[in-house]
């Protein structure tokens, strides 16, 4: 790892794999894989890149989480969320 890079997250994040969704709109939800998660955020991977709006909900059903969030950075189909 090169000596230049900075930590910019809040809190360190733990690695996890379960299924979620991403819920906005009317209803509209898309399907994703939470690879890991902190209480300020989670990176979570989608099967094709999508037009996310400003704010949406990420879904945990087997946890019976549910947090309001924003997307930070989206890259392909990898996309880093913070909760609101």
């Amino acid at each position: 790892m090169s000596e230049d890079f900075t930590e910019r997250r809040a809190h360190a994040r733990h690695r996890v794999f379960k299924g979620g969704r991403l819920a906005f709109g009317s209803g509209r939800k898309v399907e994703c894989t939470v690879r890991n998660i902190s209480p300020g955020g989670a990176r979570v991977d989608v099967t094709r890149a999508t037009a996310l709006p400003e704010q949406f909900t990420l879904l945990i059903a087997a946890d019976h989480f549910e947090r309001r969030c924003h997307p930070v950075w989206i890259d392909d189909t990898r996309i880093g969320i913070a909760f609101d």
